[in-house]
């Protein structure tokens, strides 16, 4: 089992969360690792959105977002307090940094 954990779902919602447990230095090995088989297996291919969801440390969160901004255009994250994702990275038209979407 990994430290941690990413899953793609049907809806463009790149689910996450940690596994086994480890220090961020690890999991931010394991998570770029994920990503990059994701990658090249087609499954992570790129495209306008990604939503992410799922507990992240602050290291990994950024690991992830990098990974993803050279294949999207627009990430997203979740925010459970608004219950809505927050516009975090927005490289085209469409949305703006900071916009909501459901």
């Amino acid at each position: 089992m990994s430290t941690y954990n990413i899953v793609l779902d049907n809806g463009g919602v790149l689910r996450v969360g940690f596994g086994t447990l480890a220090q961020n230095d690890q999991i931010v090995k394991d998570a770029k690792a994920r990503l990059d088989e994701m990658v090249a297996t087609g499954e992570l291919a790129g495209g306008k959105v990604i939503k992410i969801n799922g507990p992240a440390s602050l290291p990994v969160a950024v690991a992830i977002a990098h990974a993803v901004s050279h294949l999207y255009g627009i990430v997203a994250v979740f925010d459970p307090k608004i219950g809505k994702y927050v516009v975090s990275v927005s490289h085209g038209p469409g949305y703006s940094t900071g916009d909501l979407i459901d």
